[in-house]
C-alpha cells in the first residue's frame, strides 16, 4: 500500500508542493525514448543552439573564449562547427569558476555540489532548479530500466549517506526516497550482517550503488550462504562495473545488474536498458563526442576521450567538457527498439591508463580485469604505477590462492610490461577507497 501511495500521491503532490518540473520531464522522457534516433538528434540540436547562444550572453568565460576564437554559434549549422570550440577542462573550471556562472543568477541561491576527482582535487560544481529536476528526471527514467519504480524502496550500497535531519527531509526519507542504507565507508562482516536484517524487515525491492561495493556485498552474501535476498532490479553505478563482478552479482540475487555511466558535472550520461546491451545515450539531456589525443572525433568502434555538453545547466555552462573517461561509441541500434544511441563501453578513466615501456599506453582497468579471470586465487586486485620501472599490485587473497598464484599474477604482469619491470605484490586484506566511497583499480602516477 505505501509503494502504491508513494508513486500515485506522494511523488505528485510533492512535485506539486516544490512546483517541480522532474515529474513532468520524466512523463516526457518515457515518450522520447522511442522516437527515432534522427528526431531526437534534431532535439538535441535545437537545445544545444539554445545553451551555446545563452553562456555566448551570459557566462562570462564562455563569452570571452568565443570572443578570442572568433566564435558566433548563432552562425553554426553542423556539428563540425562545435569543434572550433575548445574543449573546457577541470583546470578550466578551477581557475576561473566564477567566470562560468550566468551572470543572470545569484550564486548564493544556487544548488552546489563538489566532486573529490580521481587525482584528489576537488571541483566545485553550481547548478540552478530546474537543471537539478531534469536531472533527477533522467534518473528515474534509467531507473525504471533496471526494474525499480516510482514508490519502490531501495537498498543503497553507498559512502556517507545522507541523515535525514530537519522534518522535511524525515518525510521525504519516508514518503518519497524510502531507501535503507549501507555505508561503504565501513564494510565489514558486523555491518553487511546488520544490513541484511534491516533487509529483511524493509524488504526493498532494488539495490542501488556503487559497483565494486555492491560486488563486496555480493561476495559476503555468497559466502555466508544467504539466498532469501531477491530484488526486482540493481543498479551499479559511479564506477566501472566488471564482467566477473557483475556475474557473481546477478549469481547471488539472482537478478540482473544494469550499468550505470554519469558524474557529479553533468549528471546522467548513459545507462543499459533491460536488454544489457550497451549503455544508452542520454541525448535529450547531454551532447557526448568521443576524440581522439589532438581532440579530433574518433571513428565508431574506436577508443576516445569523452567529452560532454550538458544541455540543461544554464546557470553555470559546462560546454564540450571533458570529463577524463574513455569510451566507445557505435552507431547501432539496440534490439529494445529505443532511439537513444548506444555507448558500447567504458575502458576507464584518462588517469588510470598506464604507461607501457614502448610509450604505448594499457587501459589499467581491462588489464585487471582480464587478470582476474585468467589467475586463480585473487579475490581483488589494484595495480599502481609508481614510476616507468615498477608497478605495485595490491592483491586480495580469494579462496582457491595456492603458492602459484602470485607466480602467474607476476608472470601476466611482467608479459605487459616487460621484465626489466619490477614488480612488486602487496598482500592486503582490502583495497581501500577514496573519501568518496569508491574504489580506484588502476592508479598511474608517472
Amino acid at each position: 500500500m505505501m509503494e502504491s501511495l508513494s508513486r500515485h500521491l506522494f511523488y505528485p503532490l510533492w512535485d506539486i508542493k516544490d512546483r517541480s518540473q522532474r515529474l513532468r520531464e520524466w512523463q516526457a522522457l518515457e515518450k522520447q525514448q522511442w522516437w527515432p534516433t534522427d528526431r531526437l538528434r534534431m532535439l538535441q540540436w535545437e537545445r544545444l543552439q539554445k545553451l551555446l547562444a545563452y553562456a555566448a550572453e551570459h557566462s562570462p568565460f564562455y563569452r570571452d573564449l568565443f570572443h578570442a576564437h572568433g566564435i558566433s554559434p548563432a552562425t553554426f549549422q553542423n556539428h563540425d562547427d562545435l569543434l572550433r570550440i575548445p574543449v573546457t577542462t577541470k583546470s578550466d573550471i578551477r581557475n576561473n569558476l566564477d567566470r562560468f556562472i550566468s551572470d543572470e543568477f545569484d550564486r548564493a541561491q544556487l544548488v552546489s555540489a563538489k566532486t573529490g576527482g580521481s587525482t584528489g582535487v576537488s571541483l566545485q560544481l553550481f547548478f540552478d532548479e530546474a537543471c537539478q529536476e531534469r536531472r533527477n528526471a533522467a534518473q528515474l527514467l534509467a531507473d525504471r530500466w533496471s526494474g525499480w519504480d516510482l514508490g519502490m524502496k531501495k537498498a543503497a550500497v553507498w559512502g556517507n549517506p545522507p541523515v535525514a535531519e530537519t522534518l522535511k527531509q524525515k518525510l521525504r526519507h519516508h514518503l518519497l526516497d524510502r531507501t535503507i542504507y549501507l555505508d561503504t565507508m565501513n564494510l565489514n562482516n558486523t555491518t553487511m550482517g546488520d544490513f541484511v536484517q534491516r533487509w529483511r524487515e524493509e524488504q526493498p525491492g532494488a539495490v542501488f550503488g556503487h559497483a565494486h561495493s555492491i560486488f563486496i556485498f555480493a561476495c559476503y552474501l555468497r559466502d555466508q550462504g544467504i539466498t532469501d535476498l531477491r530484488p526486482k532490479g540493481i543498479v551499479a553505478t559511479s564506477m566501472m562495473l566488471l564482467d566477473h563482478e557483475r556475474k557473481v552479482i546477478e549469481q547471488v540475487f539472482d537478478c540482473a545488474v544494469t550499468n550505470r555511466y554519469g558524474c557529479e558535472e553533468v549528471g546522467l550520461i548513459a545507462c543499459e536498458c533491460e536488454r544489457h546491451d550497451g549503455m544508452h545515450l542520454n541525448i535529450p539531456h547531454v551532447y557526448v563526442e568521443f576524440l581522439d589525443g589532438d581532440n579530433k572525433p574518433v571513428k565508431p568502434g574506436e577508443p576516445g576521450k569523452i567529452v560532454v555538453t550538458d544541455l540543461n545547466n544554464f546557470a553555470m555552462p559546462l560546454i564540450r567538457y571533458r570529463v577524463e573517461d574513455v569510451g566507445v561509441y557505435r552507431e547501432r541500434a539496440c534490439s529494445c527498439g529505443r532511439g537513444l544511441p548506444i555507448l558500447e563501453r567504458l575502458e576507464g578513466r584518462v588517469a588510470d591508463f598506464l604507461k607501457l615501456p614502448d610509450g604505448g599506453q594499457v587501459a589499467g582497468i581491462s588489464l585487471v580485469e582480464r587478470t582476474l579471470t585468467k589467475v586463480p586465487g585473487i579475490e581483488q586486485m589494484q595495480l599502481i604505477q609508481e614510476s616507468e620501472q615498477e608497478v605495485v599490485i595490491n592483491r586480495v587473497r580469494g579462496r582457491d590462492y595456492n603458492e602459484q598464484t602470485d607466480f602467474e599474477l607476476r608472470g601476466a604482469m611482467t608479459g605487459v610490461f616487460g621484465e626489466k619491470t619490477k614488480v612488486t605484490i602487496r598482500d592486503v586484506t582490502r583495497i581501500e577507497q577514496d573519501p568518496s566511497g569508491k574504489y580506484r583499480f588502476s592508479i598511474c602516477r608517472i
